[in-house]
């Protein structure tokens, strides 16, 4: 399993990055003598209702799809990383305060919360990165906070403060290493939630903007000729399925190799 989901990952991950060399067509280019027209050579999944290439502008919906998915996470783990240990470490009233505000936030569902933000703001690439970010840290704080509230009386961690270590380095040098195996598989499935995130407001009109191609946006585009152009929505479909089943395969594989209690 953990082959398998690394393999789509690195497949999906090359494919976005090589999509200028790999596609055959503009993406946004029209081709009005070509529009709806079935899969064949020269377009090999097919066109769209304006007579784009169907295969160009899926894999150019990979990078976005994969740029969204990777910088929302970033942003995320910067948040929930710096609070979780902070308030693991700390404790007491500093601890208080950042778990009631994880709960404050936890209040609210995710999604409604980032359809409420972006239909006040302009619907944009750079906007729903940083809204997803800013609304999806609060697990990587619970996590972090948990392992850093194990490891902050270990023997290494006095020894280090014994030795005059300062917070910052016991933070960074002594716990934070410690306390990556968690983060790093609630990093993977968060990548495939944020695509999942993205689809779903650029299905609804809200995310990336036409004519930029994204597989939320291409799902829109088909749903109106599903049933005379049934290529446009498939494609885009399967891409979003295969792309987060491998994170979410590579995500639980990394949990049962990093975790010891799960090890037989």
């Amino acid at each position: 399993m953990f082959l398998l989901g690394l393999g789509i990952v690195a497949s999906m991950s090359l494919a976005a990055l090589l999509a200028p060399w790999l596609a055959s067509h503009d993406p946004t280019r029209l081709h009005l003598d070509a529009l709806l027209m079935q899969p064949c050579m020269e377009f090999p999944l097919g066109t769209d209702a304006l007579g784009r290439d169907v295969l160009s502008r899926l894999l150019y919906g990979a990078r976005v799809s994969l740029w969204v998915g990777f910088v929302a996470v970033g942003i995320a783990l910067c948040i929930g990383v710096s609070l979780g240990l902070v308030a693991g470490f700390f404790g007491g009233l500093v601890d208080e305060l950042v778990m009631r505000a994880v709960d404050v936030m936890l209040c609210f569902p995710s999604f409604f919360l980032i359809l409420a933000v972006i239909a006040f703001l302009e619907p944009s690439l750079g906007n729903i990165m940083v809204v997803i970010g800013l609304t999806s840290w609060m697990g990587v704080a619970r996590l972090v906070r948990a392992e850093s509230l194990s490891l902050r009386n270990r023997e290494f961690v006095d020894a280090a403060r014994l030795a005059g270590a300062s917070v910052p380095r016991l933070l960074l040098r002594h716990i934070l290493p410690n306390a990556l195996a968690p983060v790093l598989v609630s990093a993977t499935m968060g990548i495939a939630g944020a695509i999942l995130i993205e689809s779903a407001l650029s299905f609804l009109g809200l995310g990336v903007q036409p004519p930029s191609p994204s597989w939320g946006n291409m799902l829109l585009e088909g749903k109106d000729v599903l049933e005379i152009a049934p290529w446009m929505s498939v494609y885009p479909g399967l891409a979003i399925l295969v792309t987060v089943l491998g994170y979410n395969l590579l995500g639980e594989t990394l949990r049962d190799m990093l975790d010891p209690r799960l090890k037989r």
